[in-house]
């Protein structure tokens, strides 16, 4: 008995190597730049061309919809490119999944940022819906690009990566996984659970999002800055990007050792006047540090060269697994320069987890009084360091729900020239 089910793994994780190759190159081969008609290799045309445009199947057929994504991340049309020409000050990439009303708000909020016109906004979306497509489209003050995370499980609704329905039910123990043979019975996590695609998707999409940004992403090929990451139930206030000038340059002359800036933080708005230009240096961490981070190239190699350590690593989370690395794999630990008035508000109130009874009134609201607290505070003319503590690796406990080796194996491929 446990040969055959021993055989039958072997199998699976065959099948699943060549399932996700297949899949790999598909995308490989639609988001390369090719010497081809469109001009696409010559920085001048990237993304200007109308011909690039591209037409989305949302009420089509699933390999419609599918196909719809590939051609999309192969062509990379940049809109509002013939109004805002010349190379972006400031790139911010935005994962968005279903949460309509919040992006709109986000969206209101980079349309009132200072100097906004220099930017390129580059929405990654895990979740694809006319809906989501218009608030996007809609926009007219900068350059923005849409990619599209190919292994959503929206494209793949009975099979991996999505829920596949021979997949054990998560709560099943592992002795009666292997009873029924459903097919990840020999792979449950550590707290002796089996995967649900709901919740892997997110780290999944985090990690490919940050290889396709860096790598394939035809418009960053003449950019050196840091790219800064955003999520949908973002709302940034409007000194934004002036702030984060501040903490570049400061940076560059008083923490040079500094890996990654923090332009958010989690703490309660009510000390924003006295704190609106202190900055400190700390480690980071996941639950203070995992808004408005600014990576750099440089960074982006250390994690890469991190791949499989993050997609074997058992949390779903990657923010909780990136603070794993931090001091492990990555064996100095990361170090951080943190705004202490956070420049970037955190409106969501409902989630992964939280999906009932969602208000985003509430948001707008809480936005609004926030403004009105900030507003005398905001572009101070520079920083203040208040603070500069030892980085240090901080051992978590791990929460699972990455045990499956079908996630380690897509997961680690993103990275992967193929």
């Amino acid at each position: 008995m446990r040969l055959r089910l021993a055989k039958k793994n072997l199998l699976v994780l065959l099948v699943v190597s060549f399932f996700v190759w297949t899949l790999l190159v598909s995308t490989r081969v639609l988001s390369v730049s090719e010497n081809d008609a469109s001009g696409a290799n010559n920085p001048a045309h990237r993304g200007t061309r109308s011909s690039n445009t591209i037409k989305f199947d949302f009420s089509g057929s699933l390999s419609d919809l599918t196909q719809s994504v590939y051609s999309a991340n192969h062509k990379q049309h940049i809109l509002n490119a013939e109004r805002f020409p010349g190379e972006p000050q400031l790139v911010l990439v935005v994962q968005v999944h279903n949460r309509p009303e919040y992006l709109q708000l986000l969206i209101n909020s980079l349309e009132k940022a200072a100097e906004v016109r220099s930017f390129l906004l580059i929405f990654s979306h895990d979740y694809f819906s006319a809906e989501i497509n218009a608030i996007v489209r809609g926009i007219t003050f900068c350059k923005v690009l849409q990619i599209y995370f190919p292994f959503s499980a929206q494209l793949y609704p009975t099979e991996f990566p999505g829920q596949d329905p021979r997949d054990c039910p998560w709560n099943l123990s592992k002795d009666d996984a292997i009873k029924t043979g459903c097919l990840n019975a020999e792979h449950p996590d550590s707290y002796g659970h089996y995967r649900e695609a709901s919740v892997t998707q997110t780290k999944h999409h985090w990690w490919w999002k940050l290889h396709f940004v860096w790598e394939r992403v035809r418009a960053m090929q003449g950019y050196s800055g840091p790219v800064i990451f955003l999520e949908e139930d973002n709302y940034i206030l409007p000194d934004f990007f002036h702030f984060y000038k501040l903490m570049l340059e400061f940076g560059k002359s008083s923490c040079r050792d500094c890996d990654l800036l923090a332009l958010g933080n989690h703490n309660d708005f009510t000390g924003f006047p006295t704190l609106s230009n202190k900055v400190l240096t700390t480690g980071w961490m996941s639950t203070k540090h995992n808004i408005g981070m600014a990576v750099s190239r440089e960074m982006y190699y250390k994690l890469m060269g991190c791949s499989d350590q993050f997609c074997t690593y058992d949390d779903y989370n990657w923010d909780w697994t990136l603070q794993h690395l931090s001091g492990t794999c990555i064996s100095k630990p990361i170090k951080v320069l943190v705004a202490q008035g956070s420049r970037v508000l955190h409106t969501g109130d409902c989630g992964l987890h939280q999906k009932q009874n969602c208000k985003p009134e509430w948001a707008s609201q809480k936005v609004e009084e926030t403004l009105k607290m900030a507003q005398g505070a905001l572009f101070p003319p520079s920083l203040v360091l208040t603070a500069s503590e030892t980085a240090q690796h901080k051992d978590h406990m791990k929460n699972g729900g990455w045990g499956d080796v079908r996630d380690h194996i897509l997961c680690n491929n993103y990275a992967k020239r193929l």
